[in-house]
């Protein structure tokens, strides 16, 4: 393989792992295994609350190697499901390894994170597609 396709999946891992470093930051926290997590949980539970369309826009804005993670497992024809703000943090805390009581504390600094590196808006358009139990849960704190 030469070395300028290479080339190619070394900038796609590098922006990836900046995104997660920006994350694991927000905590703040060196662990980037569980910024994964709270990062990856974020988007597999937020994907599946969306139509396809609104999913195909998130992706589209994310890394590539994230928007990899983020469809991975994506079912789309059992999708938009409408968890409640207790079935969603049930879930958040399986798949991000936490405890269910710190997932009010997690998910919106992921929220801010993704908020700071998508384009204006779309966080907010897309929590706007949540149900408010669920969008109360995971908004980023307003920063003034």
């Amino acid at each position: 393989m030469s070395r300028q396709r290479t080339h190619v999946f070394d900038n796609a891992a590098h922006t990836a792992r900046q995104w997660l470093c920006e994350v694991a930051e927000r905590f703040p926290t060196a662990d980037e295994d569980f910024a994964y997590r709270a990062l990856r949980s974020w988007l597999h539970l937020v994907r599946d609350q969306l139509a396809p369309e609104s999913t195909a826009h998130l992706a589209a804005q994310l890394p590539e190697l994230l928007r990899g993670v983020f469809y991975e497992g994506w079912r789309p024809a059992h999708v938009p499901a409408s968890l409640g703000a207790a079935e969603f943090a049930a879930e958040y805390a399986v798949l991000a390894g936490i405890s269910q009581a710190d997932v009010d504390r997690t998910a919106p600094v992921v929220t801010a994170a993704l908020a700071d590196r998508l384009s204006p808006g779309l966080i907010d358009k897309i929590l706007g597609q949540l149900r408010h139990d669920v969008r109360a849960l995971i908004a980023a704190p307003d920063p003034g």
